[in-house]
């Protein structure tokens, strides 16, 4: 059974391959997730490109974008056999280009729709099938329309929604300012793990400190991180010290030390340094000196004979 205590959220143009590997690094414990990833896509694209991964970035869940159940069934038997842990569908993203794709957080408005999805997905494979939510959309935003939803899914058999606990609005407003505008309402997300106790809610949604991770810990099954776990990566060290009681965390010195190798094998094959550097500005968040690591990887990653050396000096800058 995967450990769902804390993960990080599926984030686009973020949580790729590299960034996975070096949140790795920090947190053993901790449950990655891909972006999404389009069934198009990968029915129709480079799907080895789009689905690799290292083995050390398990456990890992690939996030599925769409909403034909027999595509869905079949992106999520691609996602088993290379090895996923998990496969969860995006009931989410509020992107003009998502919805008019007929999928993302429009689907909170078609349970039935969404229901025989994870019911195709779950019969194709062994893996958990998740679902990833908002607890509402647009003036489809009762309580009561989130229960219809929920159970609707629930007889299905799935059992795991992780519930950004922000409702939005599919026309008015960016995915940014849906992040960001429609308050995060935490009672709901409490109110439906009350009225639905055998299930597993992770809540979703503006937690940023250790405090409010071991708060709702008290109160869900687990805590979903998004982009402060990003831009404070390092932040992740003190959960597993807390949360998991692992006492072996890496300093951020050694992080950096551990990633070079990985750097390394990354720019033989082909990789720009800068694709792997711009995920790890943070590391450094808070600490003195932090202002020269950022400075340093952001002016010399990205010239075109940038090597690993620029992140042994960037991180030489740091001990001064």
């Amino acid at each position: 059974m995967l450990n769902r205590l804390i993960s990080i959220a599926p984030m686009m143009d973020w949580t790729d391959s590299h960034d996975r590997y070096f949140l790795r690094l920090i947190s053993p414990n901790a449950l990655l997730y891909t972006e999404m990833i389009t069934t198009q896509a990968l029915i129709h694209g480079d799907r080895n490109y789009l689905l690799r991964f290292n083995p050390e970035e398990l456990p890992l869940a690939l996030q599925l974008g769409g909403c034909n159940p027999s595509d869905l069934a079949l992106c999520a038997k691609m996602a088993e056999d290379k090895g996923f842990s998990e496969v969860n569908l995006n009931v989410g993203c509020p992107s003009d280009r998502v919805q008019h794709a007929r999928f993302g957080a429009c689907l909170m408005a078609e349970p039935c729709l969404v229901a025989e999805c994870i019911h195709e997905m779950q019969q194709a494979v062994g893996i958990p099938v998740t679902v990833k939510t908002r607890i509402g959309i647009d003036d489809q935003d009762s309580y009561e329309h989130l229960t219809r939803f929920v159970s609707t899914i629930a007889e299905t058999g799935c059992s795991v929604f992780i519930i950004h606990a922000r409702k939005a609005w599919l026309k008015g407003l960016s995915p940014k300012q849906n992040r960001e505008i429609p308050p995060l309402r935490y009672d709901v997300v409490e109110r439906l793990k009350k009225d639905f106790p055998q299930l597993t809610i992770v809540l979703n949604g503006g937690i940023k400190t250790l405090g409010a991770v071991k708060e709702q810990l008290a109160i869900f099954d687990g805590v979903m991180l998004g982009r402060e776990a990003y831009h404070n990566p390092y932040f992740l060290a003190s959960i597993e010290q807390e949360v998991f009681n692992n006492k072996d965390v890496l300093s951020r010195e050694e992080v950096v030390l551990a990633l070079i190798p990985y750097i390394q094998e990354c720019l033989a094959k082909g990789d720009r340094l800068h694709s792997i550097t711009r995920h790890i500005l943070g590391l450094f968040k808070g600490e003195q000196g932090a202002a020269h690591w950022r400075r340093y990887l952001s002016q010399h990653a990205n010239l075109p004979a940038a090597d690993v050396k620029v992140v042994e000096e960037a991180l030489r800058l740091m001990q001064k």
